[in-house]
């Protein structure tokens, strides 16, 4: 059995760009070794824009060495990037970039999304790539909602639907450098939960809306609960209605070193990474 480790909550709230409003959740400068090979998630909303023809967003800017994810609950997003990667995604869907070598990507509410305004909710989540990867190609993965697999979990506990890894033969559409799974769950208040998962693997729950239990531990709203990594059941109950995100995958062990968008192993390198950029190896929009 899992047992949590600890919960982690988070006040923090900034803008990125005029798009934003997060909340950072973790990130490599609190909580590198225990998250990974999760090195950063930001939260964004629940809030809601008027319509507008104004462009909100981040303006192109640069990453390497990582996978940026986003998952949109709410609203839409546009993409373009320098690897010639981009796509608009809405309400379910995910993109899954690769930064890899290095690239320069801009993130926008869609066009529709931005004349009808509305709810808007979504997380980033950076994935960290092992060493031997971080100068990979980078490339783009748009994935719909409709081509997510859904799971019905046992005695009507909610719906998981499989983004990365596997769940009950399930397979996720995203491609992973390193083992991981990413699973979207909705879940329905009183039922107990029972996930099998890979003994070693870091795993977290993050809790979008509504409230579960871990043992007497209750975690609500933008909590956070960090598991231990030895066993492999993971066990909770679900107090209140919850959306609940949880990462797993197989921790990266290599020295981390980052900075800003930058996410490699070494001093050194971050310093050659800022030079590629600053000449324009990353490409161009």
């Amino acid at each position: 059995m899992k047992a949590l480790s600890f919960i982690k909550r988070s006040s923090d709230s900034h803008w990125v760009g005029n798009g934003f409003p997060v909340r950072n959740i973790f990130s490599y400068r609190d909580l590198a070794r225990e998250l990974s090979p999760f090195v950063l998630m930001d939260y964004a909303g629940p809030t809601a824009f008027e319509p507008t023809d104004e462009r909100r967003g981040v303006e192109a800017h640069p990453h390497r060495g990582f996978e940026t994810v986003t998952l949109v609950y709410a609203g839409g997003v546009s993409h373009r990037d320098s690897g010639g990667g981009g796509g608009t995604i809405g309400t379910g869907d995910v993109q899954w970039m690769t930064a890899g070598s290095g690239v320069v990507h801009e993130e926008f509410h869609s066009p529709e999304y931005a004349r009808r305004g509305g709810p808007f909710e979504m997380v980033q989540l950076w994935v960290n790539l092992p060493a031997k990867d971080k100068m990979t190609r980078p490339a783009y993965q748009g994935i719909t909602d409709a081509q997510i697999p859904r799971v019905a979990l046992p005695d009507g506990a909610g719906t998981l639907r499989v983004i990365a890894g596997e769940h009950d033969a399930a397979n996720g559409p995203a491609r992973t450098f390193t083992p991981m799974n990413v699973w979207d769950m909705k879940l329905n208040a009183g039922h107990d939960v029972n996930l099998e998962l890979v003994e070693g693997h870091t795993t977290a729950l993050f809790v979008l809306n509504g409230t579960i239990r871990i043992g007497k531990k209750r975690v609500g709203a933008a909590g956070l609960a960090v598991m231990e990594r030895a066993g492999t059941e993971l066990a909770f109950h679900v107090a209140e209605d919850a959306t609940v995100l949880l990462l797993s995958g197989e921790p990266i062990e290599e020295p981390i070193a980052a900075r800003g968008p930058f996410v490699m192993n070494t001093q050194e390198e971050i310093t050659q990474t800022i030079h590629d950029y600053q000449a324009g190896r990353f490409g161009r929009m």
